[in-house]
């Protein structure tokens, strides 16, 4: 009989939710799913009753594998606990941004870098959404051509935020048009028929960028191997419940034409080509929701740049952007063994 998985799911929000339906669907070899949280409880979570044990050293006992989860893992989760559970005998996926620039820590896309897990030290890293999503098509272009600059304008979804922002968004909806509308909480101005054009904090060390914007080029350069590429991202949080979209613009070491590049992204695993401007057909986040595939379009020579390519890409920040990377990765050290 083919080997069966003892698996641990730190957290039981959005992503760790997601987590469970990935792992269901794509009949991952599981034994056990183990549930961890702050608390102990019993919890319906992707539709199933399950119980929650509090979050311990001796809870990773007995696991083969342990996503942290929740929409940027639970904070502080895999601070406390991850290198605790790696001395059990654990693999530990971490969906956070605890470890991601850790040398020790490979960061992976399944699809763009799975070399990255030879002789990991029992901590794996899953990027964040944007980078996830972006890289999904400039991995493969890096591929032929190789990628000097990208300028990236991100229009990232609430569901990025979290329960509490989704709901936020549903009462202004709700409440449009009266007096009634709650005033803001999670976002500090209301985000119905709004742009806000900051997500996260200020990062220091890059000035006037959030700490979002400095993960699209440090993640990037790490995880396609160039700390010399250099990335301009603004990320911006839009009024749309699910799905982030994102503008690249790409520079290129050696010219690739528009043609080259579709046909490329075509062959490209996890990504769908959606590329007919003349009959509206081009990437959508309501499309790429609920997907496993990247949509990617609007593929065109850009004549200001050198070698230059812009595209629109699309994909759903709470799949293939956190849990459905971090099965993969699974799936694919499994499949190394």
């Amino acid at each position: 009989m083919a080997k069966r998985y003892n698996i641990g799911i730190v957290g039981t929000g959005a992503v760790g939710s997601e987590m469970l339906r990935v792992l269901r669907q794509r009949n991952f070899p599981c034994s056990e799913i183990r549930f961890m949280a702050r608390s102990a409880r019993r919890e319906e979570i992707a539709g199933e009753n399950v119980e929650v044990v509090e979050t311990t050293s001796a809870a990773f006992e007995g696991l083969d594998f342990a996503f942290f989860a929740g929409t940027e893992g639970e904070k502080g989760a895999s601070q406390l606990f991850g290198w605790e559970a790696v001395k059990r005998g654990v693999t530990v996926i971490d969906n956070g941004d605890d470890f991601r620039m850790d040398p020790r820590v490979p960061l992976v896309i399944p699809e763009i870098n799975p070399e990255a897990l030879e002789n990991h030290q029992g901590l794996i890293a899953n990027p964040n959404c944007s980078t996830i999503i972006a890289l999904m098509a400039v991995g493969p272009l890096h591929r032929a051509a190789g990628l000097r600059r990208m300028v990236a304008a991100t229009y990232q979804a609430v569901s990025g935020s979290g329960a509490a922002a989704v709901r936020e968004l549903e009462q202004q909806l709700e409440s449009y048009g009266s007096d009634s509308a709650p005033p803001p909480s999670v976002y500090p101005y209301p985000i119905l028929l709004n742009l806000l054009p900051q997500i996260g904090g200020p990062k220091p060390e890059l000035p006037g960028y959030t700490t979002e914007e400095a993960k699209m080029l440090f993640e990037t350069r790490k995880i396609l191997g160039n700390d010399a590429i250099r990335v301009s991202a603004t990320c911006v949080r839009v009024a749309v419940f699910n799905g982030h979209a994102e503008v690249l613009n790409l520079e290129l070491e050696k010219p690739l034409s528009a043609d080259e590049a579709r046909a490329i992204l075509a062959k490209a695993p996890g990504v769908r080509v959606v590329d007919d401007l003349a009959a509206g057909q081009y990437p959508m986040p309501r499309d790429a929701s609920g997907t496993d595939t990247c949509l990617v379009g609007r593929i065109r020579e850009d004549a200001s740049v050198d070698n230059g390519l812009s595209l629109f890409v699309c994909g759903d920040n709470i799949r293939k952007g956190a849990a459905l990377n971090a099965v993969q990765i699974a799936e694919t050290l499994i499949a190394r063994q």
